[in-house]
Order: structure tokens, then C-alpha cells, then sequence
């Protein structure tokens, strides 16, 4: 092989070895860091903090990522509680866990079965952690209950049928539900927080769609260099939160509530009553009119009238 070509060939590997990476999903420039996990459980719980321990560190560099931090900070204590916990009891039956940002804690409870939106255990604690990477990111500056939930929603799970049933629900119930009511359905008991999940995730995942991956990295780093919610979104969405959510509610509404509506089982059903209604209304009409012909030939057949000669007037061709 020739100089200028052995050259030509070692660039080339060169910069493809560049491309390669660390093995996390980054460019080789920034390397992003896993947050570093500090489980503590009673005996009783050992299995589910070694699910812990060994959550896949990708997942844990996307979360950090998707949240727009390098550096995930100090270690995030992450605290599993057993049924019966003093925690345990004091927390509602249909939370599953709970994060405090600020202080980069964790509370989970192994024993409860998920409820919407978590799909499982892991799904639980990645979306704790996820509140306690976006309090790092936005510099512990508040965030609204929607926001947080909707990111942390699509950042910890994939958006599935449980997703499409409870947003389609919400569509018919709560459809244009103002971002100041929706604060209050999270704490307005499992059935109104299941569809304040759904339309809280719809809509952050709907912006990130529409706007691009960096979308809630960006407005969380407009609130750390002190800007209002309502301001750092606008610079990162071109619209201010609500006038964002109407017009997530106008393109998803056609979907979300009036074709469930045409394709659900009641509307099939009334569909098909309304069908056999027609054909009996029509079977009626016909037996009528046979009915009325029946009637016709008797009373010719019982007439004088000669059928066998040429009517008045002649045959008629």
C-alpha cells in the first residue's frame, strides 16, 4: 500500500475511533456520568435493593442526559420501606414512591404494586430519580407538578397502551383541563392522578416531539440562570405553558376523544341496533305490501270479471 494511502487509512480509523465514544451514548466530547446510587433496606427487602444496584447504568446516563446535566452531583440515597414503615403508613396506598429533590433522597415501596404510570418496580425508581436529576438541573428553582411529572413520565418509561387508555379517558373527562387545575388532580386520589399522569406525560412528550430532545433540558436551565417557568419555557417553546397545552389539546383531541368514541363498543352497538331496526322497519314495509297484493288477487279471484278475453281497450303490449 502506498504512503499517501496508509495515511489516508490511519485518519480514517483515527476519527472512527473518535466516533466510538465511551460506551454511554455520548460523542466522546462531554462524557456524561451515571448518578451513584446509596440503597438502604431492612433484610426483608434485600432482593429489591439488589434490583437497584443493578439498574442499567445507560439508563441512569439517558436520565442524566435528558435532564441536560454532564454531572449527576453528589450520590441520590435512594430508601426502600417495608409494609408497615412508620413511611409506609403515613404515604397514600396508591403512591408508589416519592422523591425529595432538594436533598437528593429517594423513598420507595417494593411491596405496593405499581400503580399508572410505572409499569414496574425499576420504572418507579428511575422516575423518582429522574425528579432529584431535575431539581439538580433546574438549581432546585420550583418547577410546576405537571412539568416535573411529565418529564419524569417520559424520561422513566416508554409511552405504551396504559398510556393511550388513561390519556384517551382523560380526553372525554377532563379535556382543556387549565395547567393550574391539573396541579390539583395530583393529589385528588388515584383515578384523577392517573389521568394528571397521562396528560401531564402526553404533553411533555408531545414538546419534546415537536421541539426536540434538548426541549426540557433547556427550560430546566433557564430556571438555573433564574428565569421565571413560564419565561425559560417560552424561550425553549416559542409559547407560554398554556397557550402550549391548548393547542396539544386541539391536534389530540380528534384522536384521544372522538374516534375512541366512534370505535368503542357502544357506539358499535348502538351502530348495529340502529341497523336492525332499519331491516325489521323495512322487512315490515315489505311483508305489508305483500300482504296488500294477497288481498288484491282474492278479491279478483272472487269477481265476475272474465279474465280470459282482452281487457277493456285492448291488450296493452
Amino acid at each position: 500500500m502506498a504512503a499517501p494511502m496508509r495515511a489516508l487509512v490511519l485518519t480514517i480509523g483515527l476519527l472512527l475511533l473518535a466516533g466510538v465514544g465511551n460506551g454511554d451514548g455520548t460523542d466522546g466530547s462531554t462524557p456524561t456520568r451515571a448518578p451513584e446510587l446509596v440503597v438502604t433496606a431492612p433484610p426483608e427487602l434485600a432482593a429489591a435493593a439488589e434490583r437497584v444496584e443493578r439498574l442499567d447504568r445507560r439508563q441512569l446516563v439517558r436520565l442524566t442526559r435528558f435532564v441536560g446535566l454532564d454531572d449527576p452531583g453528589a450520590p441520590i440515597h435512594v430508601a426502600l420501606e417495608p409494609r408497615g414503615s412508620a413511611v409506609d403508613t403515613a404515604t397514600p396506598a396508591w403512591v408508589a414512591g416519592f422523591a425529595y429533590g432538594a436533598l437528593g433522597r429517594v423513598v420507595v415501596f417494593p411491596e405496593r404494586s405499581p400503580p399508572y404510570p410505572y409499569g414496574s418496580f425499576e420504572e418507579v425508581v428511575l422516575h423518582e430519580l429522574t425528579h432529584v436529576l431535575a431539581a439538580r438541573a433546574a438549581g432546585y428553582q420550583e418547577l410546576p407538578r405537571w412539568f416535573n411529572e411529565g418529564l419524569a413520565v417520559v424520561a422513566s418509561g416508554t409511552w405504551g397502551l396504559d398510556d393511550r387508555s388513561w390519556l384517551t379517558l382523560a380526553a372525554v373527562v377532563d379535556s382543556e383541563t387549565p395547567l393550574a387545575e391539573l396541579e390539583d388532580m395530583f393529589t385528588a386520589g388515584r383515578a384523577r392522578s392517573g389521568r394528571a399522569y397521562a396528560m401531564s406525560g402526553a404533553f411533555v412528550r408531545d414538546l419534546v416531539t415537536r421541539k426536540g430532545a434538548e426541549t426540557v433540558a433547556q427550560v430546566l436551565a433557564g430556571r438555573r440562570r433564574g428565569l421565571s417557568f413560564d419565561e425559560a419555557f417560552r424561550r425553549s417553546v416559542g409559547a407560554d405553558p398554556e397557550t402550549a397545552a391548548r393547542a396539544f389539546w386541539r391536534r389530540y383531541s380528534i384522536w384521544y376523544r372522538w374516534v375512541p368514541i366512534a370505535t368503542s363498543s357502544l357506539t358499535l352497538w348502538i351502530g348495529v341496533t340502529a341497523l336492525a331496526v332499519w331491516a325489521a322497519m323495512r322487512k315490515r314495509r315489505r311483508r305489508a305490501l305483500m300482504e296488500e297484493l294477497w288481498e288484491a288477487e282474492d278479491e279478483l279471484a272472487e269477481s265476475d270479471t272474465d279474465l280470459t278475453g282482452p281487457p277493456p281497450g285492448g291488450w296493452v303490449h
